[in-house]
């Protein structure tokens, strides 16, 4: 009898821990299989800030599932993959104590997705993306470089990964 209720017990835990193979939990319906995914829009002054994160969710996408994807908006796709990057903000960390620089900087990107299918329905939303990254500067004026889009580029990875994951993991 102790072994029959250990047995019971462990079968209805193992079910409902959430326990999942990668790519079986999904939000897509079957029925989807082209995805478009057009540029995302851009609500502020960054310069190309939308084309990273455009270009590193249809490379998450690509590496990540079996879709075909489109780049664009296309009637004939299954469902759409929209984002806009709603807010871009780059403020000041730390400072040289000897020249009264700045030294590091935080960029602080906010972005919003929606996915729909060819009807118009809302497949997956979310509209509180937050993403930080720290940079420090070059104090050497001869080898300068500007971290500034390093930084980007970095959010936009991390980005792609939580928004990919979000859309195909159902935790």
């Amino acid at each position: 009898m102790r072994h029959a209720l250990f047995a019971l017990s462990l079968a209805v835990f193992s079910i409902g821990c959430g326990y999942h193979t990668a790519g079986s939990a999904a939000h897509l319906p079957k029925t989807v299989h082209v995805l478009a995914i057009p540029t995302f829009q851009n609500a502020t002054q960054s310069y190309h800030t939308e084309v990273a994160f455009t270009q590193q969710v249809i490379r998450e996408f690509s590496s990540r599932t079996p879709y075909k994807l489109v780049a664009g908006n296309d009637p004939d796709a299954d469902a759409t993959l929209a984002g806009t990057v709603t807010s871009f903000q780059v403020v000041p960390l730390t400072y040289n104590s000897q020249t009264g620089q700045s030294s590091s900087f935080l960029v602080t990107i906010r972005a919003r997705v929606i996915l729909t299918d060819r009807n118009h329905k809302i497949l997956y939303k979310n509209s509180s993306y937050l993403f930080r990254e720290q940079y420090e500067t070059t104090q050497d004026l001869v080898s300068f470089i500007q971290e500034d889009p390093a930084a980007v580029q970095r959010i936009s990875q991390d980005f792609a990964r939580a928004v990919v994951s979000d859309i195909l993991e159902s935790f």
